[in-house]
């Protein structure tokens, strides 16, 4: 199975906007620990939210809007897609993965599991 992992973070928080040497060398073991194992996809940071858009639809009207979103106090900082046997298995890298951010004081990493393609029909149904 595909799990999603999204780490959130405040988009105020500096040590997870301007990651450290120790970030970048306790991200990339982590990374190839997970390539070593067959379970990393792909992954990456993102820039923080004021170089993004968010694109909303209401009925038929689609709106775009520039960042930065004021609302937001916890936003995306970056993803991975992995392999894992189960939603355990997913959970289990997920926190390996946010113990990288030492440092940084307040985050989560949300789990989503991935629907494969021979399972559209089995949703359509």
């Amino acid at each position: 199975m595909r799990f999603l992992l999204m780490h959130r973070v405040p988009e105020d928080a500096d040590a997870a906007w301007k990651a450290s040497p120790e970030l970048h060398r306790r991200m990339n073991e982590f990374v190839d620990k997970l390539n070593a194992n067959g379970v990393f996809l792909g992954g990456e940071g993102v820039h923080k939210p004021s170089r993004g858009a968010a694109v909303r639809r209401r009925g038929a009207e689609i709106r775009s809007t520039d960042g930065p979103f004021a609302e937001a106090k916890e936003v995306i900082g970056g993803f991975m897609i992995i392999n894992a046997k189960d939603l355990a298995e997913a959970k289990a890298v997920a926190e390996e993965y946010i113990t990288c951010f030492a440092g940084v004081e307040e985050m989560s990493v949300e789990v989503r599991q991935v629907v494969e393609a021979d399972e559209i029909p089995e949703l359509l149904a």
